[in-house]
């Protein structure tokens, strides 16, 4: 009877680790300008497997918290640079970024292009 509790120990600690080990939070540079932009970078990633994502126009840093086993970074970057935002690793295409309106239309070399 002991043994078998000590096993069951054992096997909930690795499993509770491996639940653990899938879900990441990570940082990623996202160019835009306003509360628009904002808005619809943290919609881009309303997909199964992100759990949380917060844009900050300050910083133009995207904090997103996803289930790797459901979906990568790549993945991620990707999401946002279809709904016309620039990544570290993604460029939007023109046809996406030319459906920005033009308030969060940003400079694309990294500068905001218009104040808010």
């Amino acid at each position: 009877m002991k043994s078998l509790r000590i096993l069951s120990v054992v096997a909930l600690t690795f499993l509770g680790s491996a639940v653990f080990a899938q879900s990441k939070t990570e940082k990623i540079k996202v160019l835009g300008n306003c509360g628009m932009c904002k808005k619809t970078i943290e919609t881009s990633l309303k997909v199964p497997g992100v759990s949380s994502a917060n844009w900050d126009k300050v910083t133009k840093v995207l904090t997103v918290s996803y289930d790797s086993t459901k979906i990568t970074n790549d993945q991620v970057q990707q999401k946002v640079a279809a709904s016309g935002y620039d990544t570290e690793k993604v460029k939007a295409t023109e046809a996406a970024y030319g459906k920005l309106p033009d308030c969060c239309q940003y400079d694309r070399s990294g500068k905001a292009s218009k104040a808010h």
